[in-house]
Order: structure tokens, then C-alpha cells, then sequence
């Protein structure tokens, strides 16, 4: 029994009505935290599912700018774009391409949607033949400084389209110092850096190599993306990050490293962003069209426990389910 010279602790008070918990929920999603993530391909009128992603597709321009109008009608801010060439060569040289699908996914997403911030993915991955996120060495080996290169030239004309936000991913060293140079230097000193600066080599990233069309040909990415048992260097990836210029930071993916989103957010000021990626949005869908778990909860779940755990802004192919529960 309890002491009776105190008051009896009774945290279930403030649980008793659903009023009541939203009054003192402490961590509240919105859909202004919401950045969707969009699959870029050639042609007209093209909507290709993605199997391994159910409810996700690979859209062309014309049906990617309608996607994201109805996605902005219902609040959500920020779209970032992949893109999947017509045809790819050992160099990526489609990347930096000016009708690259990116960059004319760019214009015409900012000349019907203003407003919203289009955020572009800079690597190589899905442009290059072998699928790695650099170029290549005579042995195979992924070059850092030759790749930095290229991933400028690559920033450079998703800048000229007219990005918002650019997003260099490859895990290269110095890259966003060498982009956030050349930026200032062609006069897009205003156009901030969001650096995927924690990113681990995970197996929650296989469905979107379907998506992206962008598995590698041989060999995997572990010699330039993170140990997943690696939480101190994560860190010291993040500190060099922001040295180098960056405006955001990122962690990806979210779910499995929700420690080191919370070890960002303790120690650097900086708005960040966490990747729920392509595997645990698979997880979650496949988990629920079994009738294993309650799909949308388990969703909402997810997402209030990125943000509990220090993010600001989450990436998620969930966004506009969210979006339309949220304005229920």
C-alpha cells in the first residue's frame, strides 16, 4: 500500500478521455513534417507500380506534377525526386543531364507548384550502369575525389532547374563542401544543402532498388556507406557534415537507428531529417495486408516515434495517407 502520508501517484488521470490525452500529448505530428518521395521516369502518362512497394509507382513528369499538386492540396510541403533514366553508362552521365528526368521534373513541378519545395536527390546510383553511387576504379573500387566531380555537376544543373533544396546521398567524403563551393560560385548561394550525412549500409533498402532501378551489379555499398553497428562514427559523419556547409541533416534509415537520430538532436542545432525508407514502409504494408497488424496504427506509430526521438522532418512513402488521416 502506499505510504497514505503522500498523495497517491495516479498517472492514469490524464489518460481517462481522448480529449483529455491529446491535451498533454508531448510529441504531435503534423503534415507540415512530411516530405514524399517521388520515382522519376521517361514518357507520358506513365504510372508503373512498384511490386515490392504496394501503393508506390515510378511516375513520368505529366503524372508526377498531378501527384504532387493533390499531395500539396493536402498539405504536404516538400517532394523529393529520384529519377530513372533512359539509358545509363558506366559515368552516370545522365545525372547532370539538363532534359534529365530530374531536371525536368524540377521546372515543371516549380512552374505549377510554386510553393512547393522540391528537394533532388544528388548520386549516381541510379544512373550508372553498374549501379554503385560513384565511378569506378580499373579494379572496381568506388573513386571518391573523380566521383565528387561529377555529383557537383550533377548539383549544379538540378540548382539551374530551379531545386529548392539539394540532397546529396553517395556518402562520399567532402562532397557537400564541394557542392556547397560551387553553389556559392554559380550564384546559388541561397539554396540550401540537406545532407544525407548518417546513412547506413541497410537491407531496408531493397525495394527501393526496384523502384530506383539501382541495385548494384556486383559487389554492395559498405565501403563508402555506414556500419549499421557504428553509432560514434555516425556522429563524427554528421560533425563533418556541418562543417562542410550543411543546412539539414540526415539520418536514414529512421526505425532501426532511432538512438542515433536522438544523439544527432542532443548535439547539433541544425533542422534534421530522418529517411523512413523503402523496407520499413514494405514491413509495415505487407504486415498489414496479412491482417498481422493494424496497418494505419502501427504507420502512426512509426512516424510519432521518429519524431519523439529528435526529427523535425521525416521522408516517408506514407505521406499522403498520413496527410489525409491528419485532416480527418
Amino acid at each position: 500500500m502506499p505510504d497514505s502520508t503522500f498523495p497517491a501517484v495516479r498517472l492514469r488521470r490524464l489518460r481517462r478521455t481522448e480529449t483529455l490525452r491529446r491535451m498533454v500529448r508531448e510529441t504531435v505530428l503534423s503534415t507540415d513534417d512530411l516530405i514524399w518521395p517521388l520515382f522519376i521516369v521517361p514518357g507520358n502518362g506513365v504510372e508503373k507500380s512498384i511490386g515490392s512497394m504496394p501503393g508506390v509507382s515510378q511516375m513520368s513528369v505529366d503524372v508526377a506534377v498531378a501527384a504532387a499538386k493533390r499531395a500539396f492540396e493536402l498539405g504536404i510541403p516538400a517532394v523529393l525526386l529520384f529519377g530513372i533514366p533512359p539509358e545509363k553508362d558506366a559515368v552516370g552521365s545522365a545525372a547532370y543531364d539538363e532534359h534529365g528526368v530530374v531536371q525536368t521534373a524540377v521546372r515543371a513541378l516549380k512552374r505549377e507548384l510554386p510553393e512547393l519545395v522540391v528537394i533532388t536527390d544528388v548520386c549516381l546510383c541510379e544512373y550508372t550502369d553498374h549501379g554503385h553511387c560513384g565511378l569506378l576504379s580499373a579494379t572496381g573500387e568506388v573513386m571518391n575525389d573523380p566521383t565528387v566531380e561529377v555529383l557537383v555537376r550533377e548539383a549544379l544543373s538540378h540548382a539551374e532547374a530551379g531545386a529548392d533544396i539539394i540532397a546529396p546521398s553517395d556518402m562520399m567524403d567532402g562532397r557537400v563542401g564541394a557542392i556547397r563551393a560551387a553553389l556559392d560560385k554559380a550564384g546559388f548561394d541561397q539554396i540550401p544543402i540537406l545532407a544525407y550525412a548518417a546513412k547506413f549500409t541497410s537491407g531496408f533498402y531493397g525495394p527501393f532498388r526496384e523502384a530506383a532501378e539501382s541495385a548494384p551489379a556486383f559487389g554492395d555499398r559498405r565501403a563508402y556507406q555506414m556500419d549499421p553497428a557504428n553509432g560514434r562514427e555516425a556522429l563524427r559523419e554528421v560533425a563533418l557534415d556541418a562543417a562542410e556547409g550543411a543546412d539539414l541533416l540526415m539520418v536514414k534509415p529512421a526505425g532501426p537507428y532511432l538512438d542515433i537520430i536522438r544523439q544527432v538532436r542532443d548535439r547539433f542545432p541544425h533542422p534534421l531529417v530522418a529517411y523512413q525508407v523503402s523496407g520499413e514502409y514494405s514491413a509495415i504494408k505487407a504486415a498489414g495486408q496479412l491482417g498481422w497488424l493494424d496497418e494505419e496504427r502501427v504507420m502512426l506509430e512509426s512516424l510519432i516515434a521518429i519524431k519523439r526521438a529528435g526529427a523535425d522532418l521525416i521522408i516517408t512513402y506514407f505521406a499522403p495517407t498520413v496527410a489525409r488521416l491528419l485532416a480527418r
